[in-house]
């Protein structure tokens, strides 16, 4: 369906039953003026035909409901003067969203957005690391994050924190996730999973019930049977208990052989030239230690 170019109607369409304060019906008629600018400018005669808008450097300070932008996906917002985005509810093609340099405190309704794979924030008022990072669980897609200047920021562990519970990003305020942060927000978050994959690397798997808060538990010491006879070649012990078995055998002196040639037995070249058919072939000496 065309759209008409009267701002009464796009008025009467964002606002049929409400009255509104004075001062927030000019913001939103101010963005809804950048709005039609923009369209003009593209030349679009339709909704559903717009998939990047371009209302930076506005002056906003409000946005009225983009929800009729079904298509949209590419928005840029950054630099205006906005406090809440309660505007992106609907937009579910959203891939990329620049809101940063604002005034932005709290991005409840981006959860909606799964399609957003780049989201640029900095340069906001964002406070509640808590309530921010839920937002963003949403986003299963989300590679690109940028939180830098923002309140939040002040958390001594924020981009490990960021980290641990956004495992999809990538690049976080333009600096890539690097495998050693990844292992350091999994030592500092996940004290279990830390446990089990250092047990996993030594080659044996450990109690998954570990609790870092209990005291450690001392490891039982093995001892020796009490007929065991060091360095006997023979077992002749019966052990109830298989690991007894390996273990006794682990703390056997193994035999090493070092194999060299005796050099005196190896003939020379000229003796090589004169050597009869009955001549010995060289021998190995060979050493063996237990």
């Amino acid at each position: 369906m065309a759209m008409s170019w009267a701002p009464v109607n796009h008025w009467s369409f964002a606002f049929p039953f409400r009255r509104i304060p004075r001062n927030l019906e000019m913001a939103l008629l101010r963005s809804l003026k950048a709005i039609e600018n923009q369209l003009k400018l593209c030349g679009h005669k339709r909704d559903i035909d717009v998939e990047e808008l371009f209302l930076s450097q506005k002056e906003l300070t409000e946005v009225i409901d983009l929800s009729r932008f079904k298509k949209l996906k590419y928005l840029w917002l950054h630099h205006n003067k906005l406090h809440e985005i309660g505007f992106l509810t609907r937009n579910y093609c959203l891939t990329e969203l620049y809101l940063n340099n604002n005034a932005i405190f709290g991005i409840e309704g981006l959860c909606n957005l799964t399609c957003l794979s780049i989201l640029l924030l900095h340069h906001n008022e964002l406070r509640d690391i808590s309530a921010t990072v839920k937002e963003l669980t949403g986003m299963p897609n989300l590679r690109n994050l940028t939180l830098y200047q923002n309140p939040l920021c002040q958390y001594n562990l924020y981009r490990l924190y960021i980290i641990y519970h956004l495992p999809g990003v990538k690049l976080l305020d333009r600096n890539q996730v690097t495998e050693k942060e990844r292992r350091s927000m999994i030592t500092i978050f996940d004290h279990k999973k830390a446990h089990i994959i250092q047990s996993i690397t030594f080659g044996k798997k450990v109690d998954a019930s570990w609790n870092p808060k209990l005291p450690l538990r001392q490891k039982l010491v093995r001892k020796l049977p009490s007929d065991f006879a060091f360095g006997d070649s023979v077992d002749k012990t019966v052990f109830d208990d298989p690991e007894d078995a390996v273990f006794v055998r682990s703390m056997k002196r193994s035999i090493m052989a070092i194999s060299s040639m005796n050099w005196e037995t190896v003939p020379t070249r000229e003796e090589k030239y004169f050597q009869e058919e009955g001549t010995e072939p060289a021998k190995m000496f060979t050493l063996t230690l237990r």
